[in-house]
């Protein structure tokens, strides 16, 4: 009987240094006697094996005040980006030559350098994304659609074609306020 008051003793002592939680109080753990436990057990909740990750994140987040504004201040510029885009797709794809591989590699990263030249133009409380196209360049055609449900007064798109003797590409920018 001493043994096992002991123990339970020293285990809520070592969860307390751990900053654990008990789930069960001392009253909790006559409760279940009654229930048929074995006196004595104790069952524990222990925040040490999770990752810590989320106390990190919320300790990192500032927290503002909502500023009510349902609009942009000034509108998100459609012609830098369309020419960000032209830059970017003609000093990327034009030498190249259609091979699917390099193609699909080629558009993760175009689309990756467009997002982040659009970034460095630092417009507040837009979400950007961004989605790049390429295709062979032969007789066929190819429709591309997308939709979203948007506010017409504030998001906005760009986009640009770009082609060469061997292939196409097709870059788009949408860009959603962030109220």
């Amino acid at each position: 009987m001493m043994t096992s008051d002991t123990a339970r003793d020293a285990a809520a002592g070592s969860l307390k240094r751990r900053a654990s939680t008990s789930s069960l109080s001392s009253r909790g753990c006559r409760r279940h006697e009654l229930h048929g436990r074995p006196k004595g057990s104790m069952s524990t909740v222990s925040y040490v094996d999770e990752p810590g990750q989320q106390d990190d994140v919320a300790r990192l987040t500032v927290q503002l005040e909502n500023t009510y504004q349902l609009g942009p201040t000034k509108p998100f510029p459609v012609v830098v980006v369309n020419h960000i885009l032209k830059d970017v797709l003609s000093n990327y794809l034009r030498e190249e030559r259609y091979d699917p591989e390099v193609c699909r590699q080629m558009a993760k990263t175009v689309s990756e350098v467009i997002k982040g030249r659009v970034k460095d133009l630092l417009i507040p409380r837009y979400k950007l994304m961004v989605v790049v196209h390429i295709g062979q360049l032969t007789s066929q055609s190819i429709l591309i659609g997308s939709r979203c449900l948007w506010d017409p007064k504030s998001d906005t798109f760009s986009s640009y074609v770009f082609r060469n003797s061997s292939l196409f590409a097709l870059a788009n920018v949408y860009a959603v306020y962030f109220e």
